[in-house]
């Protein structure tokens, strides 16, 4: 277990795990993360998304919004990370 991955995280896991009402899960989340936050994060789900589809960062730049670094902080995960972002794409592509 990581550092990061402490009781209070595993509390925040099991709730989010255990929610299928999506206006529950967004209320939690929209309690838990300011607006930035919410705004941020979804952005960096559109970028993993374009990334994955092979889109230059010129072009998600310009769809997203997003900076050459958050750009390059996505890729970096997508490629090289835990694997959350691959889970998060192919779960949404499989509701596409």
């Amino acid at each position: 277990m990581s550092n990061l991955r402490t009781p209070e995280v595993e509390d925040l896991l099991e709730v989010l795990s255990s929610m299928s009402d999506k206006d529950q899960l967004y209320a939690l989340c929209e309690d838990l993360f300011t607006i930035r936050e919410m705004k941020e994060t979804s952005q960096r789900l559109s970028v993993a998304r374009l990334l994955d589809g092979g889109k230059p960062y010129t072009a998600i730049a310009e769809a997203t919004g997003a900076s050459a670094t958050t750009i390059a902080r996505v890729s970096k995960a997508l490629n090289y990370g835990s694997g959350g972002y691959r889970y998060a794409l192919d779960m949404l592509g499989e509701k596409q």
